[in-house]
């Protein structure tokens, strides 16, 4: 609706400027048919947002300023020309200011006068300043904990498309996915009522891209920002593209406690591995370890000597094998293997 006003608003503009001219009917209806003219050529190029509508209105006052300077120098022009001239450059002008947040964020433009720290870009210092939300990292939670420990800085912009997905997600008729849905909406509530953290709404749509992830990369473009995202397909899509992507995934694998060959660990087993006599347990992070020779221990806590590990695209694994003093002690007491827990 926003750009719809910015058209009619022009279209009244051109009419006026047309009679205040030349007063004359004919003059008028050629105005009318020309900006209706422009607006169609252009109907399908926008991006909405609040600041385009003021930047539009400052650029239609400067191009009016501009083509009524051209024809006090250049009087000779006749009537049509002069039309044309006022709506041509009353039309560029408007265009532009409209689309040039989209190009050059203001804030940014003045944060520019800040010296950048040695070896750092410009654009990478205006690309990390936006971080754009998916809907499967608004779902995940963790983002809300990540932000508040101060680990991601900028604002978190959450288009109204994906908005508008959250919402259908929460109105469907599986449990699951309702529930998924509303949990995303109390995150994004969590985020917004944190005064340490700046949350940003964008109104800024892409008509000519049906599918979202098409959306988040074109908009990231666009405003030089950084996806965050939990969606591996989105992921690989927008790197094709040259756009920054920040995995909470791979941030969750990256800052897992790392252990090397013979370290002794303590693991609780729960199930049976795919391996004969393998036993599968879980460390507090979620990291798989597999203990060689511990099914018949399954149900008991371990301490097991780590063997090798292994870092997967789903995570890492932990081979172990059981430590040799903890075998001894189960042949003295004469033990049996399901009786140990401590």
């Amino acid at each position: 609706m926003k750009i719809w006003g910015i058209r009619v608003f022009f279209i009244i503009a051109s009419v006026g400027s047309c009679y205040l001219i030349y007063g004359e009917l004919f003059a008028v209806i050629a105005g009318l048919i020309a900006a209706l003219f422009l607006v169609g050529a252009e109907f399908c190029l926008h991006i909405p947002s609040l600041r385009s509508i003021i930047t539009a209105l400052m650029g239609l006052f400067i191009g009016l300023l501009v083509s009524f300077a051209v024809l006090s120098f250049l009087p000779q022009f006749n009537g049509h020309l002069k039309i044309a001239v006022v709506l041509s450059l009353g039309y560029v002008g408007i265009m532009s200011g409209y689309h040039f947040p989209t190009t050059l964020d203001l804030t940014q433009f003045l944060q520019s006068k800040v010296p950048a720290r040695s070896g750092e870009s410009r654009a990478s210092q205006i690309a990390s300043n936006f971080k754009i939300l998916d809907t499967s990292v608004i779902i995940d939670g963790r983002i809300l904990e990540i932000c508040q420990t101060k680990f991601i800085e900028g604002t978190l912009v959450i288009p109204r498309f994906v908005l508008n997905e959250l919402q259908h997600i929460a109105d469907s008729t599986e449990p699951l996915r309702r529930n998924k849905g509303r949990r995303g909406f109390d995150i994004l509530r969590a985020l917004q009522t944190n005064p340490a953290i700046e949350v940003e709404i964008s109104e800024e749509e892409v008509p000519h891209l049906p599918e979202v992830d098409a959306k988040l990369v074109h908009l990231a473009q666009q405003r030089g920002a950084t996806i965050i995202t939990n969606d591996l397909n989105l992921n690989k899509v927008a790197e094709l593209q040259s756009v920054k992507v920040l995995n909470i995934n791979e941030l969750s694998n990256a800052v897992r406690p790392v252990v090397i060959a013979g370290e002794a660990i303590q693991v609780l087993l729960l199930k049976e591995g795919k391996e004969p006599n393998q036993g599968v347990g879980y460390l507090d992070d979620g990291t798989m370890v597999i203990v060689e020779d511990g099914k018949p221990y399954i149900g008991s806590t371990l301490n097991v000597e780590v063997t090798q590990m292994l870092r997967t695209s789903a995570g890492q694994m932990i081979f172990t094998r059981i430590k040799e003093h903890e075998m001894d002690i189960d042949e003295q007491q004469g033990m049996h293997p399901y009786s140990r827990s401590w």
